[in-house]
């Protein structure tokens, strides 16, 4: 009977050349997939990188159409250059801050402002984007907020003329002249209900008092005293002719029961 030993591992009858040639084929083969991908990740790059060069490049080209427009005063075509633009770079703050200029210029001062902010978010290093805003600010009444604007703009960028001597300057003096019409307006009105509460009331009489009666009184008699004489011409049948003054008889004085008492 024949006697069975160990069993062989797997692969033990290959050879070790033919075992080494697998191992290169499966290397290259590796190989060649990792070369696929890296070359499809710098063609997916490149692919993105050229399409953000023409993004940009077109950004640009729709942005200087815009601002000639706006220099002919050709401003809703302007606007709507820059909207286009803002599609393919909406993180540029200059077509931002441009739109805001020249919507001011539309006097719609709301979408200006608001612009005027998205400028500043996007670059709030931008001391152009802050004068601007200011200046949309001031167009809205909001002087306060104006001001601030201005002194941002100027701590950015503190050698510029036009800001010291146009923007600020002139947003203080209106400060100053909206502080004097409201003291003015205060005290008109401070004024006005002083008045109404000073008027002296109508005195309530009491015509029932002593002191009216005696007035009511002194009255009767001077009238009594001032009466007039009564003068009567009397002419008789011989033809002479007579005249008679006779004095009224006056009533006695009033007495102060007789006063009709009333309020």
């Amino acid at each position: 009977m024949a006697s069975f030993g160990w069993k062989r591992k797997i692969g033990e009858k290959v050879s070790k050349v033919t075992s080494q040639q697998f191992e290169a084929q499966a290397a290259d083969e590796q190989g060649l997939i990792d070369n696929d991908d890296i070359h499809w990740l710098h063609e997916a790059k490149r692919k993105k990188g050229l399409l953000l060069e023409d993004c940009l490049a077109k950004s640009k080209r729709l942005k200087d159409e815009g601002a000639v427009l706006a220099e002919n005063e050709r401003y809703r075509e302007a606007v709507h250059k820059w909207d286009e633009a803002l599609q393919l770079t909406p993180e540029d703050a200059t077509l931002y801050e441009m739109k805001s200029q020249v919507l001011m210029s539309l006097h719609e001062m709301f979408p200006a402002v608001h612009a005027a902010e998205m400028a500043v978010q996007r670059d709030p290093h931008s001391w152009e984007a802050w004068q601007t805003l200011g200046r949309a600010q001031l167009g809205l009444g909001e002087i306060t907020l104006a001001i601030r604007s201005f002194q941002v703009a100027l701590h950015i960028c503190p050698a510029s003329s036009e800001l010291w001597n146009e923007d600020l300057c002139w947003a203080r003096k209106l400060h100053e002249q909206q502080k004097k019409a409201v003291k003015t307006e205060t005290a008109t009105q401070e004024g006005t209900a002083q008045g109404e509460t000073s008027e002296e009331p109508i005195p309530d009489y009491d015509f029932e008092s002593d002191e009216i009666l005696a007035v009511c009184a002194a009255i009767a008699e001077k009238e009594k005293t001032t009466l007039p004489s009564k003068t009567v011409v009397i002419m008789s049948a011989s033809g002479t002719v007579e005249t008679v003054t006779e004095k009224e008889e006056c009533a006695a004085v009033p007495d102060g029961s007789v006063f009709i008492k009333a309020r």
